[in-house]
């Protein structure tokens, strides 16, 4: 596995390109990131990530695109196992709070990338399938009779505005692996009181 980091034959460049990219995100941060030192670590030439990717920017909103569509199949897979508002909202934030802590760079770039004016339409759109399946979440559980009335939206912003404070604690190690298991029942339970009908 890890001759494929160094050296790459055949198959899909542009996906080699962004494993390789995640990689050095997640090693040494995004300043380090070049598609120069992407092309000689992958061996292949200089030119050839151009070919996909047009300079380093188009690097990073792909990077961002593929992180938030990683973000949402997580969450869509946590929110279906639950049968409850509680359920789905408590397997939502572990997953959300999981995928923080196992990808800090990531969702940093993924945030970062989202709100930079020259952000692609693509980026803007997976960025907003989050907030509106937050926003259906919450609706589903005021048809069920498992959240308070009132406008989805103003119900929603508190409750992952919360999710993404501490989730930004955890991946920035403020808080210890001890305080985020201990503390995640606490943080759900809050969410729940101000949700409740």
């Amino acid at each position: 596995m890890a001759a494929m980091h160094r050296r790459y034959h055949h198959g899909d460049l542009r996906a080699a390109l962004l494993t390789r990219a995640e990689q050095t995100l997640r090693e040494k941060g995004p300043g380090a990131l070049s598609l120069r030192e992407l092309a000689r670590d992958l061996g292949v030439s200089h030119a050839a990530p151009s070919r996909h990717f047009k300079d380093k920017q188009a690097l990073l909103d792909a990077l961002a695109l593929a992180g938030f569509d990683r973000l949402h199949e997580t969450l869509a897979a946590s929110r279906e196992a639950g049968e409850t508002f509680p359920d789905r909202l408590g397997g939502l934030v572990r997953a959300y709070v999981d995928f923080a802590v196992a990808n800090a760079e990531l969702l940093d770039l993924m945030y970062t990338v989202k709100h930079d004016p020259a952000a692609s339409e693509a980026l803007i759109a997976a960025a907003h399938r989050l907030g509106a399946m937050a926003e259906e979440m919450v609706a589903e559980g005021q048809r069920d009779g498992e959240v308070r009335e009132g406008p989805v939206d103003s119900i929603a912003l508190p409750v992952f505005t919360t999710l993404h404070g501490f989730a930004s604690f955890a991946m920035s190690s403020v808080l210890s692996a001890e305080q985020v298991a201990a503390g995640l029942d606490a943080v759900i339970a809050y969410m729940l009181r101000g949700c409740a009908p």
